[in-house]
């Protein structure tokens, strides 16, 4: 059997809609794991879920707004009551916001960290608890490589991401006991719905930061989906609070 094979795990991937979080859905389903796509949007998450059952795949979706606490336990929920078990967490649901850190409200505060770490922090503690009780568990958090290295106009993002790796590293300590693996992906910038309008409003940013980027290209969606699959299976069983960089090489310069 494939360490990569995937057959009979349940994932959960939040913000599973689009961009990364649905590309890294498919491509674990593609290796034989059921989807449960949690999303906001319930119908975004449902169109997300028919391309998936289009391809033969297994996949189904729970409306959620990760930010809130029972909606997440409730999430948790129904996934256990309909399967019995979680195998896999993807925490992918995040939003960003662009502009000089001095004209941040309060409300881009709280809705940027509510959703990319406080929104991960419940996904973790819910889903953590069962797997801590079957002793296995894999949770791939979804961070960014402005965890590691800052961008202008993006403060609270990349507080927000920076808190996501630092609980990545305190959650994989804290539970490897256990037998949970806790990691994350660091993506560098990568052409998703998230931030495609901007790059089309804004080329000579998108110029620059291309030629910042020593691979000469921003990511893609599928850059991202070869790591997923790996932290996500037993290839990835003695690693735990791990940061992977996929970013082009622009953390090295």
């Amino acid at each position: 059997m494939s360490m990569f094979d995937l057959t009979d795990k349940n994932a959960i991937v939040t913000g599973g809609k689009s961009g990364i979080g649905f590309a890294i859905a498919e491509g674990l389903a593609r290796h034989g794991a059921r989807i449960v796509i949690a999303n906001r949007d319930e119908a975004r998450g449902m169109a997300a879920v028919g391309r998936l059952l289009q391809q033969g795949l297994l996949a189904e979706t729970v409306p959620t707004d990760v930010s809130e606490s029972g909606q997440v336990t409730r999430l948790i929920d129904t996934v256990l009551q309909r399967h019995g078990h979680i195998d896999i967490l993807v925490n992918s649901a995040a939003v960003i916001a662009r502009k000089p850190a001095e004209e941040f409200t309060d409300d881009d505060w709280d809705r940027i960290i509510n959703t990319n770490l406080r929104g991960a922090f419940l996904c973790c503690r819910e889903a953590g608890r069962h797997m801590i009780a079957q002793r296995k568990g894999k949770i791939i958090n979804i961070s960014s490589n402005v965890s590691q290295v800052v961008q202008p106009l993006r403060s609270i993002y990349c507080i927000s991401k920076a808190g996501l790796s630092h609980l990545t590293r305190a959650l994989g300590m804290e539970w490897a006991h256990y037998g949970v693996n806790v990691n994350a992906i660091g993506p560098g910038p990568t052409i998703t719905e998230l931030n495609k309008k901007y790059f089309e409003d804004n080329p000579q940013d998108l110029q620059e930061r291309t030629a910042a980027i020593p691979m000469g290209r921003l990511g893609m969606p599928a850059d991202h989906v070869g790591a997923a699959i790996f932290l996500a299976s037993s290839a990835s069983d003695y690693m735990t609070g791990q940061t992977l960089i996929i970013d082009g090489g622009t953390n090295l310069l």
